[in-house]
């Protein structure tokens, strides 16, 4: 996988994959990549996910650093890493920061960095960020000492905190299940945490700066700080390490029962969105939206960016010359009273013709994030919102939530009693944009799904629009430019979403649902950057995302069979539903770049074997030399290739 052709079929970008080295000291072992520690382990537990260094510009996107040269002397008594760096912002402002790591076997990881602005610096933040991951640590007792002196002992949060679950942190430990105690401490700035599940991260934050504070706030020429980090583990693990190597030698292995998870639970409907923006394009690919498939069109709809009657009479031609029910996306202005502006889009809706089944109204400043400390903007009472709304629409199935992230959802929650359903998008390159993060995101959908329903309860809750690029930046001006097609934070357009990663990426997020009783998924978009196929040549350019779109849009309303996962569960998903005639279909992912070999076992009433076919590496030039479907019985070990997905049923041969 190490050439540009590898790279494009999997990451649909010729930028290679930033190779990690392995660094041990004594219980110690961490990756260093790009500059940062990664999977921080002791005695073989992750006890931090990272610790990076950052530079966020004014709409949060991160400065990346030019590090001239990484020295790394590794002892017997440990190793040191060191290395000088320079980034700028888009001004053109420069800074440059000296950072040095050490462990000692025997004792601490120590991190330290010295900053200097070069000009002026614009920033929204520049220190270091700490991940404590999310699995065995969401609930976990902790105690955290302020700067003041102060002891306080607390918990991580179970359920996603909408703010800062600590604040003023000069050091926190925390304690695991397994008999170990972890505790950073930390100098040189005022530290506090997040909980960046919101965001759907798979961590909490600790990071410098309160958010409280103004920002984008200025860095004077000239000026120079230092901050430092110091990890320490106490206390002796209890699992065994021969436990652990048996379990990473043996295959995955999935189960797949007929009965539900307790109650009924069936497959979401399979949604897309559409911007007016790409209403054309899905008009002219009628025969793609078809083979697609989808039970939902999530039509997006915006004043404020100039949409009008001429933008709903061309959804209201793609509703019928599609034939799929509609939905419309409505982003209030709130420059009138709310009245106005929902009896002026009814008006609007009549006169194009547009045959809606619901309309989601959310306040348009809800879009952008207001962080701890900061102002909101004016907002109409969203009482009146909902009330108006359905005075407006009273035949339509109303809904409310978000049309960005669950962190806005989870801050400013609409009124239950006076909406259909609740909604709200997530995006996974909001902090972070390397294989590893992107790919963690999907321990978080349960955390979050967890989290919503604990706020609406039995409320019908749909998700979406979900992609791996970035539909609207709520934390500044823009979305992040990539012309290069490379892993970027906050880009609206992210190469993986039209490769073999992007396809094991949406079918992990599916399976990641189970048990949340979702009742509509919706895709990103149909073509483009975000969708399922490049229209810009005289053919579609199907990514192989698409057939992981087919596959759930065929599987929407069969009963959710429940699937439990043994060995490593961040390696291979499944999820599989039961039709109403009895059939069984199900969809394999491996979310690795690695080779991964699972055993599938199903209960007595489910057929002996399935009929399968194989996407990935070998399967998409679709030449003479390709495997066609094959048989996928049960205790018969499966390897799935990189990023590979399979897919099988009980009918007839998939396509």
């Amino acid at each position: 996988m190490s050439n540009g052709m590898s790279n494009a079929i999997y990451y649909g970008t010729q930028q290679p994959v930033t190779p990690g080295r392995r660094l041990e000291a004594g219980p110690w072992s961490a990756w260093l990549i790009d500059g940062a520690l990664h999977d921080i382990r002791y005695q073989g537990t992750e006890v931090i996910r990272a610790v990076s260094f950052l530079v966020r510009d004014k709409d949060w996107g991160t400065c990346r650093p030019d590090i001239e040269r990484i020295d790394v002397e590794e002892t017997a008594g440990g190793f040191h890493v060191a290395y000088d760096a320079r980034c700028a912002n888009p001004e053109g402002h420069a800074l440059s920061y000296a950072l040095a790591m050490a462990c000692s076997a025997n004792g601490a990881l120590t991190f330290r960095c010295d900053v200097t602005a070069h000009a002026d610096f614009l920033a929204a933040r520049c220190g270091f960020c700490v991940l404590h991951p999310i699995d065995g640590v969401a609930g976990a007792p902790a105690r955290v000492e302020h700067g003041d002196g102060r002891r306080e002992s607390a918990a991580f949060p179970a359920l996603i905190d909408p703010w800062q679950p600590f604040k003023d942190i000069a050091a926190i430990e925390h304690d695991l299940s397994n008999g170990l105690t972890v505790r950073c401490t930390f100098t040189g700035d005022v530290f506090e945490m997040e909980d960046q599940r919101n965001w759907s991260d798979a961590s909490f934050k600790t990071y410098s700066r309160p958010l409280e504070l103004p920002w984008p706030y200025t860095l004077k020429k000239g000026a120079a700080l230092a901050q430092t980090v110091t990890l320490s583990v106490v206390g002796t693990r209890q699992a065994t390490g021969k436990a652990e190597a048996t379990r990473e030698a043996r295959a995955d292995k999935i189960e797949i029962a007929s009965g539900n998870l307790g109650q009924h639970e069936t497959m979401p409907a399979i949604g897309v969105a559409i911007a007016t923006h790409d209403a054309a394009a899905a008009l002219a690919n009628l025969v793609l939206l078809a083979e697609f498939g989808p039970q939902q069109l999530t039509l997006s709809y915006d004043p404020l960016a100039g949409d009008g009657v001429a933008e709903l009479e061309r959804f209201a031609q793609l509703q019928r010359e599609s034939g799929v029910a509609a939905v419309l996306e409505f982003a209030l202005p709130g420059i009138e009273a709310p009245h106005v502006e929902l009896s002026c889009l009814a008006a609007q809706i009549d006169q194009a013709c547009l045959a809606l089944t619901g309309i989601v109204v959310s306040p348009a400043v809800h879009r952008q994030s207001n962080p701890p400390g900061s102002v909101s903007p004016p907002c109409p009472a969203l009482d009146e919102v909902y009330r108006e709304a359905r005075r407006a629409f009273p035949t339509l199935r109303l809904g409310g939530g978000m049309l960005s992230y669950f962190t806005e959802l989870n801050r400013k929650r609409p009124p239950l009693d006076m909406v259909d359903w609740v909604t709200h998008a997530t995006c996974p390159i909001v902090h972070a944009a390397d294989d590893r993060s992107v790919m963690q995101t999907l321990e978080t959908i349960p955390h979050i799904t967890r989290s919503c329903r604990a706020l609406i309860g039995g409320q019908p809750y749909a998700i979406g629009p979900v992609s791996i690029g970035m539909r609207q930046n709520p934390y500044g001006s823009r979305v992040m430019p990539n012309p290069g097609g490379e892993r970027v934070a906050m880009a609206a357009n992210d190469p993986r979403q039209r490769a073999l990663f992007g396809a094991a990426w949406l079918a992990g997020y599916a399976a990641a649902l189970e048990g949340a009783g979702i009742e509509t998924l919706t895709l990103g978009a149909l073509t483009g950057p975000r969708g399922l196929a490049d229209v810009e040549g005289h053919t579609p350019a199907r990514y192989p995302v698409l057939d992981v779109a087919k596959a759930l849009a065929r599987m929407a309303g069969a009963s959710r069979l429940h699937v439990t996962r043994s060995g490593h569960a961040a390696r291979i998903v499944c999820l599989a539903g039961r039709h109403a005639d009895g059939a069984i279909e199900l969809v394999l992912a491996n979310l690795t770049s690695e080779p991964r070999e699972v055993q599938l076992e199903f209960d007595e009433a489910i057929p002996a074997s399935l009929q399968a076919t194989s996407l990935d590496e070998c399967t998409l030039g679709g030449g003479p030399d390709a495997p066609g479907p094959w048989t996928l019985s049960p205790g018969v070990a499966v390897t799935l290739r990189p990023f590979a997905c399979v897919f099988a049923s009980s009918r007839a041969v998939l396509t």
